[in-house]
């Protein structure tokens, strides 16, 4: 890639890519495969699914583009879309898989959760795997967000449209919740 569009914000590519330089969009999907695949993985519980939703995202976002407000941040708006794809794969009846199903990608979604600083490392033990599962989904989600996307509140209030305030309501009732879970699993939690 163009160093010089590395320097680009999503705004100004997707302005480039409404203007006719679809090549663009090409930088969005490097920008946000990852993160959405991450993000998809833990919602269907099936990496192929995943994947298939995350294509499904790039693709709808794409044909969508004249709707997303370049004025607004970009980030909230195609996980919204990735979001509604998944709700209507999991509201059609795919086949799911648990967190310690989806070898590599369980193992990939746990060295996400070890990057963040902010969650106790005790926790970061392979059975933590197991007790984010048995979470509820809509703090499993909320933790996933903020946690391994790094989203603010305010995206994340735009992604799951619940207000604000919400946001860090259901964050820390999903810590304390994980916590909860880890300890009455026998993982160490100090």
């Amino acid at each position: 890639m163009d160093t010089k569009n590395d320097d680009l914000s999503d705004s100004q590519i997707i302005s480039l890519v409404m203007k006719g330089d679809n090549s663009m969009y090409a930088l969005i999907v490097e920008r946000y495969e990852a993160k959405l695949l991450r993000y998809a993985t833990y919602l269907v519980k099936d990496y192929d699914v995943a994947a298939d939703v995350t294509q499904d995202t790039f693709i709808k976002a794409y044909i969508n583009l004249r709707s997303y407000n370049t004025d607004k941040s970009f980030s909230p708006w195609i996980y919204r879309i990735l979001h509604n794809e998944a709700m209507n794969v999991i509201k059609r009846g795919k086949k799911t898989l648990t967190f310690s199903d989806l070898g590599e990608a369980s193992n990939n979604f746990a060295v996400a959760f070890a990057a963040d600083k902010l969650v106790d490392k005790n926790i970061l033990k392979a059975s933590v795997r197991t007790c984010l599962e048995k979470i509820n989904i809509k703090y499993q989600e909320i933790l996933g967000l903020y946690f391994f996307d790094d989203l603010k509140y305010d995206e994340i209030s735009e992604i799951l449209h619940i207000p604000t305030s919400t946001v860090g309501v259901r964050i820390n009732r999903g810590k304390a919740a994980l916590k909860k879970v880890c300890q009455d699993n026998g993982v160490k939690y100090e």
